[in-house]
């Protein structure tokens, strides 16, 4: 059976789930009882605010043991990393946030005994050879983005300190991820974030990806209760550790800004492939999460309608 967890380090705060993280964690389990870890960007304000925040650099190995110590900690939820896009102009900086700060996660939680570590993965894990359209749990992993690579490298890593050391660690792979919270953070997917706060505020939009480009996606709230709910999962339950596929809905861009265009009929989109383009053709269509489904019961509450109306509602009422 899993042992409870009692103090939690959020990684990464300040970053587009992390900084979400935080606060539903808090709400769960008590503000002083979670720990908002940030490099040197500051976390929001209402993080501030409402517990404490740390300094800590996963990949400053003495900083992190400091701060697990400090408060001390049992369970970590690993939300630092460095995403696709600015991986593939910084892809040194992407392999030691992703794999060394990582690796200093797994060697503290196997040296100091803690109960559980999250660390997401992404559908970034996947690549032109792996199949684009319901891709199973287990398929060919040959991504060809910096990110990708230290995605895969992460799930075999966890896997072998679960196994290896007897780590708890898990992880699941996230589709792109849409907020009302947090504004784009350096993903291939962050035109479907974009596209909102633009819609919004001018009524236009130039998108970085073909209109047929279809990815899957998730909105923010599922994408929390996925993770918390794999955290809190029975651990003989599992079959797997570090690379459970999740899912919840795919579209094309063409599609969400039609959708965006019920509620806001004159937005205008243009479409301008980037570098970016290359990596969604990578990535899969549609995912299969039966593994999910089966092992923990994970059940996605959100539609692309249900999401872009919540969206428009939220950001209407921040932006205007």
């Amino acid at each position: 059976m899993s042992r409870p967890m009692k103090k939690i380090l959020v990684t990464g705060s300040a970053g587009q789930i992390g900084s979400e993280l935080v606060m539903v964690l808090r709400e769960k389990y008590g503000n002083d009882s979670v720990i908002a870890g940030t490099n040197r960007t500051s976390p929001s304000q209402r993080i501030v605010d409402s517990g404490p925040v740390e300094v800590c650099n996963i990949t400053n190995k003495e900083q992190l043991y400091s701060t697990v110590d400090k408060y001390d900690i049992d369970t970590i939820y690993n939300m630092a990393a460095i995403l696709s896009g600015v991986g593939e102009q910084k892809p040194l900086l992407a392999w030691d946030v992703n794999m060394n700060g990582f690796h200093n996660v797994l060697e503290c939680a196997r040296e100091k005994e803690l109960v559980r570590i999250m660390n997401p993965s992404s559908i970034a894990a996947f690549g032109p050879e792996t199949p684009r359209n319901n891709t199973p749990q287990e398929t060919v992993l040959k991504p060809r983005t910096m990110y990708g690579v230290t995605k895969v490298a992460g799930e075999l890593l966890g896997d072998y300190y679960f196994r290896k050391f007897d780590v708890d660690v898990r992880g699941v792979r996230y589709p792109g991820i849409i907020s009302s919270e947090t504004p784009p953070g350096g993903g291939t997917t962050d035109y479907a974030v974009a596209i909102y706060y633009e819609a919004i505020r001018n009524k236009k939009y130039e998108c970085f990806v073909r209109e047929d480009t279809v990815l899957p996606m998730m909105y923010m709230p599922d994408a929390l209760k996925g993770l918390i709910d794999l955290a809190e999962a029975p651990k003989d339950k599992l079959k797997h550790y570090c690379d459970f596929n999740l899912a919840s809905m795919s579209f094309s861009a063409g599609d969400l800004a039609d959708e965006i265009r019920k509620h806001i009929p004159e937005l205008e989109v243009t479409y301008k492939p980037d570098f970016r383009q290359a990596i969604a053709d990578s990535w899969p269509q549609s995912i299969d999460d039966s593994s999910s489904r089966e092992e923990w019961g994970w059940a996605p509450s959100y539609d692309i309608s249900s999401m872009t109306k919540d969206m428009i509602e939220k950001l209407s009422a921040r932006l205007l």
